[in-house]
């Protein structure tokens, strides 16, 4: 393998921990990332990368042009956070009031600089091109991926990889998964329009709570009754609201909430079916309505000669039984559409650690993850790395 390259990267550790934890200090929402994407932009600068800032927004794109020409390949961190108040006790604690890096974002920016900066200390030696992606927005809707990549940032790129910490995987272990991996993203809105009234008088008015209230249960029968069982599907109410006081029958309500499809026919059957209950519910109690349905990522899909080379790479890291084959999850990630346009695969590497009390779930008030995650991500990306592009080369020169 490539171990004088993972020394020097093991080397590199705690000036890595200094730069996620002051992204941890001072996180930046989703399309108001401004300071993030400096600091990165400067770390890349300073180690003689090809830069480009504002890529489809607030994205940073760095290119390393090998000693000789070749294939190149693509790696993607995101790092914009979540509009959540950090509730942990340690030192590197948000200090922007409900703000916070609850996703691990932070960690995988620190990451890929880490391996920006080992890859060009060698790129004389490398046969082939590296885009290091900085991504910005990937939590909300629409995501910077997709304006990234009309901006540019996959031009030339022959395969990506992308990873994820995951607080619910131990340390030390890596997850892979070929073919769909995770799920399609929609949301909807569906605003009911009744008539106010007396809460003692219901029969002069046309209530929209009760008809809301009704349209969220048969909403379930969509994925129960409808949704064919070998396809997942989840349709999810996030929120009610209508009306300011008990006594009253309020003139309106809004309902919003999410649907997490696989395959495309079930995702059109999901948003039509929600749009005829809705018709049916609000028609039968005398309302009218507005529907909206949004459709958010894609499903993501790993190609699956890139998820066996991953899996291959990470055998030679970690214990063979420390690479595990992940189920497909609900969630979403806006890295489909980087694989959408080229070969790639998307793997999780563990950062759960009870004893750094690094246990809670993603998007947790206190959310956090064992920094040697990024270590481990590190490994990884340069073994895939130098894997890809030894492909091309008649007669590759050592470098580890």
């Amino acid at each position: 393998m490539f171990e004088k390259l993972f020394t020097k990267l093991e080397e590199l550790q705690p000036e890595l921990v200094r730069f996620r934890r002051d992204l941890h200090m001072y996180p930046e929402l989703s399309f108001c990332e401004e300071n993030t994407p400096k600091k990165i932009a400067g770390f890349l600068r300073e180690i003689g990368l090809e830069v480009k800032t504002n890529v489809g927004g607030r994205g940073v794109v760095a290119v390393l042009r090998g000693g000789q020409p070749g294939k190149t390949v693509a790696l993607r961190a995101d790092f914009d956070a979540l509009p959540i108040q950090d509730e942990k006790d340690v030192v590197y604690k948000s200090r922007v009031p409900g703000v916070m890096h609850a996703c691990g974002h932070d960690i995988h920016s620190a990451a890929l600089l880490g391996v920006a900066k080992i890859l060009s200390e060698e790129k004389e030696k490398i046969t082939g091109n590296v885009v290091f992606i900085h991504q910005f927005a990937e939590e909300k809707l629409p995501g910077g991926a997709k304006s990234m990549i009309k901006d540019g940032c996959l031009d030339d790129v022959d395969v990506i990889y992308g990873a994820h910490v995951m607080s619910n995987l131990p340390i030390g272990q890596v997850g892979v998964r070929e073919g769909y991996a995770m799920a399609a993203y929609d949301k909807f809105e569906i605003d009911i329009f009744g008539k106010g009234g007396h809460a003692g008088m219901p029969q002069l008015g046309i209530d929209p709570v009760v008809t809301g209230s009704q349209l969220v249960n048969n909403l379930q029968q969509i994925v129960a009754r409808r949704v064919d069982p070998m396809k997942p599907a989840v349709i999810t109410v996030g929120s009610i609201n209508s009306g300011q006081v008990y006594n009253v029958i309020p003139d309106t309500a809004k309902i919003t909430g999410t649907a997490r499809t696989i395959d495309e026919d079930t995702r059109r059957l999901v948003e039509e079916a929600i749009g005829q209950m809705t018709k049916a519910a609000c028609e039968g109690a005398g309302a009218s309505f507005h529907y909206a349905y949004t459709r958010g990522y894609p499903a993501l899909w790993n190609h699956s000669k890139e998820a066996k080379r991953l899996e291959e790479l990470a055998k030679k890291i970690v214990a063979p039984d420390d690479v595990k084959q992940v189920p497909m999850v609900m969630g979403s990630e806006d890295f489909a559409y980087y694989v959408q346009e080229v070969p790639g695969t998307f793997f999780v590497v563990g950062g759960k650690n009870p004893e750094i009390d690094a246990v809670y779930p993603h998007h947790h008030p206190k959310f956090d993850v064992d920094e040697r995650s990024m270590y481990l991500i590190g490994k990884l990306f340069i073994s895939a790395v130098l894997e890809y592009l030894s492909e091309s080369t008649i007669t590759p020169e050592k470098i580890y």
